[in-house]
């Protein structure tokens, strides 16, 4: 079918976004891996309410072949990223697209057009909207659902890449462990080194003022910890207490470790239970009755995402990341809790990955960033 039959629209209004957010749904319809979020939230995540706004320009657009929602892609320029790594470079996000290299190829002409007219010399993506968020194309584990805030895609996503000319920058890695009745004497033997050196843990406070200094702690820790990572952004207190807003309904205060050398902040842990398994149950909206199948399936939650774990620089190689899975450990034994996912972990950040072997994690997904240069085409 002719080229001329595909429309790319930019969504302005917030009826246009509402289309935007429901593309994937009529993508995925009859994919029983997809775990639809909530279309609500997405309306609050994709407006001026989200704090990543005020130092990124984004536009939303969706495709339309012979009058069909068939696609769509989000145009993203992350000041702050151009700023810390000194690279003129722009993301795309967001991209949902039917099995049609012409659907997919306008939406990606369309973001590097506008690329292109801001003088930038790349496109990397998929950003949601940046590192600090979901990102990558899913490439190995599709027989398997996406747990929270990690991203499911079909196989031909990863097609429709390679043939744009997209080449791959970074993997991605997701690594799953059934939690055992007991985890290896070595991680006991080198927690036990941290705590005579006066490393102390403790988990997060929930009620207002304590939950809002352990999150400046977290603040402090992340940026430190991730900071020399690929892709890294610092996190701004605006961002912060935006994300923990919407993460201290599902966080488990047990799950969620931090670890002190005296009363500085050295590392965190924070794990959350897997809610994709929740929302694949009531399909985006949350209306009365889908109230209550949340609270029945939120029950039945087995398996559990580690979201964030780190030391600051500093202070690696002291035991503090074995001090904290022991603590983790011994919370879990308490659990109903079946399974762990530690996601994501960059593929040359060995460091990390050693350290989930120890506790025999199993790698099970990969997820791939794509780049392309815009100076030669």
């Amino acid at each position: 079918m002719s080229e001329t039959n595909i429309e790319i629209i930019e969504a302005k209004t917030k009826k246009d976004l509402r289309t935007f957010i429901e593309v994937p749904f009529h993508i995925y319809s009859a994919n029983k891996f997809f775990s639809p979020q909530l279309i609500k939230e997405q309306l609050i995540h994709f407006s001026h309410s989200n704090p990543f706004f005020k130092h990124a320009e984004v536009s939303f657009f969706v495709a339309y072949k012979d009058y069909k929602l068939v696609g769509r892609v989000a145009s993203i320029i992350n000041y702050r990223h151009i700023e810390y790594h000194k690279e003129d470079i722009g993301f795309f996000g967001f991209f949902e697209s039917i099995n049609d290299y012409e659907v997919s190829s306008k939406l990606l002409d369309t973001v590097c057009d506008i690329f292109r007219r801001r003088n930038l010399k790349a496109i990397r993506g998929p950003m949601n909207f940046s590192t600090n968020e979901e990102c990558g194309f899913l490439c190995e584990g599709y027989n398997i659902p996406s747990m929270i805030m990690t991203p499911y895609n079909p196989p031909y996503y990863n097609d429709l890449m390679e043939s744009y000319g997209m080449k791959r920058v970074k993997d991605l890695y997701a690594f799953i462990l059934k939690i055992p009745d007991e985890i290896p004497e070595k991680i006991y033997r080198i927690a036990a080194l941290a705590e005579k050196k006066g490393i102390k843990t403790r988990t997060i406070k929930t009620k207002n003022d304590q939950f809002r200094e352990d999150m400046l702690f977290f603040k402090d820790v992340y940026n430190s910890a991730w900071q020399d990572n690929w892709g890294f952004i610092p996190i701004t207190e605006d961002e912060l207490f935006y994300s923990a807003k919407r993460l201290k309904k599902i966080i488990v205060p047990e799950l969620t470790i931090l670890a002190f050398d005296g009363e500085k902040p050295v590392g965190f842990f924070g794990a959350v239970p897997d809610y994709n398994f929740v929302l694949r149950k009531i399909r985006g909206k949350l209306n009365l009755f889908n109230i209550f199948k949340a609270i029945y399936y939120s029950r039945k939650i087995k398996s559990l995402r580690l979201l964030l774990f780190g030391v600051k620089k500093q202070y690696r190689n002291r035991g503090i990341d074995a001090l904290l899975l022991r603590e983790a450990f011994r919370s879990l034994k308490k659990t109903n809790y079946e399974e762990i996912e530690f996601s994501w972990i960059l593929e040359d950040n060995i460091a990390t990955i050693r350290i989930v072997e120890i506790v025999d994690a199993k790698l099970y997904k990969k997820f791939r960033i794509y780049e392309k240069n815009l100076l030669s085409f």
